[in-house]
């Protein structure tokens, strides 16, 4: 008799094969059986007309504080993701100087959006090595398998102090420590190194973090520690389009440092791909040069997410016209109190007049460009970009301005209906090409960054319902293997991302035809009360995590038997 027997589903192994229907047999945390299994299981799940997959790894998470309140990395599982990767663009809390604690929790602020007051209330610091961040993760209940890189960030500050901000390369006694501290982070069990080159990561007095100006040399002399070892992959926030001059220069130069380093240490080496309207065809280009730079041995691989990377505007975290005065007011009061003040007559007519008026205001919190705003109602998410769904297009429709139009569908969703502002690949058109290329992995959903501005770590429920199911543009077995075996095969996940006898017993059973994406909602649960966005799928029957059933129709069983994942 078996522990548990998943039976009649389709299974879609992983590998890339077409779905086959099999049965699935587990005992303990492994797989023991695929095909037809005779005997009986203690705990048997039907899966007639469900697709039975591997767990998903998300490649591309910031969940290195959040797992220490939130062992199930929530919303993540709740998409089927049963494997995270954090420690990405160079932002770790190890290793770390039992004085350098509330500077690295700035930083990530600055960097991530997470509070640092949260990050502090969260943590308890009880290490200073990477490898002893790990072990304080394995004493968590973990409900899911949790794998991360060492951050540039930290490993630079950790070595030399301020120094590591200037814009002065490295000395030789720094190259050296460097290399040591993170051979140290592999022996440890990091799944390799991340950097961030961009200028946009600042730390909180607005200089760039630490690693941003790192020379060619110090790169190679870290991945020089993973190619002695053998393992470990390196993660990067280049500056790819950041800077650049009409022959691309610094594009150049970052693919150029990226293709040596990946040469020379024999290591994969990973970075962001995405559309912008701000730079056209640079993401086209970046595809044509990493082939090349493949076909030279090194290997880049790119990664992009599946649908627009943008911000959220609401009622419930902020507007699109917060830094007018009157907004600012009422944006200042507790949630609980906003829908009220905002059914007053007379504040909302003070609202949309002070928004219609000309407005010079060019920050962050400056009102965007209402053709660009989207609506995303209460319910089904369906990230609908066309231009019929945005806000200029609900102002039109209504005889009114868009401020007006956004003011009247706060009230009618009851606060609840938000603003899609996609920044990053607007372009479905594009991302479509980006998906199909075989170079290109899923990731950048981010999940446990921006957590009060941003929600893309449903990734996977997108991919599924919009790219599978309703277009048809990607096959089920290379969405799945793009969902699973392809991220674990790149950190060097052994038995994880595929169905097969001997793997672990990661496993989703999932009902395809109905699965439904909703709305994110805000909820304020982190430490201190913080504010961050959720979001909820409706269609995983099961999620299995080392065997043990972790999510049961949608809802959480309170498994706890997820581990910390290395390499090999």
């Amino acid at each position: 008799m078996h522990d548990l027997v998943i039976r009649g589903g389709e299974v879609v192994d992983g590998t890339g094969a077409a779905p086959r229907r099999a049965d699935v047999a587990i005992d303990g945390d492994r797989i023991t059986e695929v095909g037809v299994v005779n005997e009986p299981g203690r705990r048997q799940i039907d899966a007639e007309g469900r697709i039975v997959t591997p767990g998903f790894v998300d490649i591309h998470t910031h969940l290195d504080a959040q797992l220490f309140w939130d062992p199930v990395a929530s919303p993540s599982c709740w998409h089927g993701v049963t494997t995270v990767v954090m420690g990405n663009c160079g932002v770790t809390f190890a290793p770390v100087r039992p004085t350098e604690h509330r500077y690295l929790a700035e930083l990530m602020e600055a960097v991530e959006d997470i509070p640092a007051d949260t990050i502090m209330e969260g943590l308890d610091w009880s290490w200073e090595t990477y490898g002893d961040y790990l072990g304080a993760l394995r004493k968590s209940p973990l409900g899911v398998n949790v794998g991360g890189m060492v951050g540039h960030c930290a490993l630079r500050y950790y070595v030399m102090g301020p120094r590591s901000l200037d814009e002065a390369p490295a000395t030789a006694d720094d190259l050296a420590q460097l290399a040591v501290v993170v051979g140290e982070a592999i022996d440890g069990g990091a799944l390799g190194f991340s950097t961030s080159r961009s200028f946009m990561h600042t730390v909180p007095d607005g200089r760039p973090v630490p690693g941003t100006y790192a020379q060619t040399d110090e790169l190679l002399a870290i991945a020089g520690a993973l190619a002695s070892r053998g393992r470990g992959t390196i993660e990067v926030v280049p500056r790819i389009g950041e800077r650049d001059g009409p022959e691309r220069e610094n594009s150049v130069a970052e693919l150029a440092w990226m293709e040596e380093v990946s040469r020379a240490s024999g290591r994969p080496l990973t970075f962001a791909i995405t559309q912008s309207d701000r730079r056209p065809g640079l993401w086209s280009w970046v595809m044509d040069q990493v082939a090349e730079a493949r076909g030279r041995g090194a290997d880049l691989r790119p990664q992009t997410t599946v649908r627009g990377s943008g911000i959220l505007y609401g009622l419930v975290g902020r507007t699109p016209y917060d830094e007018l005065p009157s907004w600012a007011t009422l944006m200042a009061t507790p949630w609980t109190d906003r829908l009220g003040a905002l059914r007053a007559e007379g504040l909302r007519e003070q609202l949309a007049a002070e928004a219609s008026a000309p407005i010079e205001a060019t920050g962050p919190l400056a009102p965007k460009d209402p053709s660009k705003l989207y609506l995303l109602p209460p319910g089904t998410a369906h990230y609908d970009v066309s231009a019929a769904n945005s806000l200029a297009a609900e102002a039109a429709r209504r005889g009114g301005t868009p401020a007006q139009a956004f003011i009247d569908f706060t009230l009618e969703t009851d606060g609840l209906g938000l603003l899609y502002y996609p920044v990053l690949n607007q372009d479905l058109d594009a991302v479509g090409q980006m998906l199909l290329n075989p170079d290109v992995l899923l990731g950048v959903g981010d999940a446990g960054a921006h957590v009060a501005l941003t929600m893309d770590a449903s990734q996977p429920s997108y991919l599924l319902s919009h790219w599978v199911r309703d277009t048809g543009h990607l096959d089920l077995g290379r969405a799945i293997y793009k969902l699973s075996l392809e991220g674990a095969q790149l950190f060097g996940l052994q038995d994880r991302g595929v169905v097969a006898p001997g793997c672990y017993a990661d496993l989703n059973v999932i009902d395809l035809e109905g699965l439904d994406l909703k709305t994110p909602e805000m909820t304020w649960d982190f430490p201190l009360g913080a504010s961050r966005f959720v979001q909820r799928a409706h269609g995983y029957d099961y999620t299995l995590v080392n065997g043990e059933v972790l999510i049961d129709h949608d809802e959480m069983t309170g498994a706890r038997s997820g581990c910390v994942v290395t390499p090999g």
